[in-house]
């Protein structure tokens, strides 16, 4: 047994007593693993620290655009508690976010943990994502996710429509990972118990383990355009070919083999279904949704 995990196991059965207490005050920090996130990290972070969150941590995976100049910015502000330059040029997120936890918690005291991406904003409709913390005796809470339609002429945080599941896809002649798919829900995890992270965020592992549903919901901004998504799928896809796992990351690996093929920018367009937009639209799929667009305007009123 690794020293690693002796520590873990030591972690969880002191905290026992703590795995599912409410409290009145909550220490909330966010990981990020970013590469090449200048079209939205700043305002990830803006958005956050207006939501509640107190500190982050962040792996930078051999950006080379400006994001490493905005994650200076913000932590010479006080935003960003720890920075980790990761050189590898594998894909071990599961590792890396591991990583960033077990410092949130035994360095930064941290009680609730957000494990997010660069293209996720997590929204709580109170204004707050705390008001459920203090709230809650589960240690872990679900979070539904939406995508949201990319608008390439606006910002992001401009974009006012989300879609939903579609459930045959086929009749809108949509990819088979389209923005349309089901989103399987992300997590918020208490300290307290943590033992592992999943492949994507999307489920951990605590003892003991107590899960609910939660109000808050992800926006997830996870098409961004053709020229972006084009870029995440081939680097994305390139880092994957050196995973030491098989798992985790089945849609770049199946748009990385469509770029090898010469397919990729077709295929980008059945991702976001623009031939069938209009029909789309009409059935249901495409809706309105200002809410983001209208956080904003709150935070950023001279723009």
């Amino acid at each position: 047994m690794s020293n690693l995990l002796l520590s873990k196991i030591g972690h969880v059965i002191s905290e026992f007593p703590l795995a599912f207490k409410q409290t009145k005050e909550v220490k909330l920090f966010m990981t990020l693993l970013v590469k090449n996130e200048e079209g939205m990290l700043e305002e990830n972070l803006q958005f956050h620290k207006a939501m509640g969150v107190d500190g982050f941590i962040i792996t930078d995976n051999n950006s080379t655009d400006s994001t490493p100049d905005i994650i200076r910015k913000y932590k010479q502000k006080g935003w960003i508690k720890e920075v980790i330059e990761e050189k590898a040029t594998n894909y071990e997120q599961k590792d890396w976010v591991d990583r960033m936890i077990w410092k949130a918690k035994t360095i930064y005291k941290a009680d609730w943990i957000i494990n997010a991406d660069a293209d996720e904003l997590w929204y709580a409709p109170t204004g707050n994502l705390k008001d459920e913390l203090y709230a809650t005796n589960a240690n872990v809470l679900n979070c539904e996710m939406r995508s949201v339609y990319p608008e390439e002429e606006k910002p992001f945080w401009q974009w006012d429509k989300t879609v939903k599941a579609v459930t045959e896809p086929e009749k809108y002649d949509l990819s088979l990972y389209s923005l349309f798919e089901r989103q399987n829900k992300k997590v918020i995890h208490r300290t307290a118990g943590y033992l592992q992270i999943s492949m994507g965020n999307h489920k951990v592992t605590m003892f003991p383990q107590n899960s609910a549903d939660s109000h808050i919901h992800v926006y997830h901004y996870n098409i961004r355009g053709k020229q972006q998504f084009m870029e995440k799928m081939i680097n994305g896809g390139k880092q994957l070919e050196q995973h030491k796992g098989k798992h985790g990351g089945r849609h770049w690996r199946y748009f990385y083999q469509l770029h090898k093929e010469g397919k990729l920018e077709a295929e980008y367009e059945r991702v976001i279904g623009s031939a069938y937009f209009e029909a789309l639209r009409k059935d249901g799929f495409i809706i309105p949704d200002v809410t983001i667009p209208n956080f904003f305007k709150r935070l950023k009123p001279d723009i």
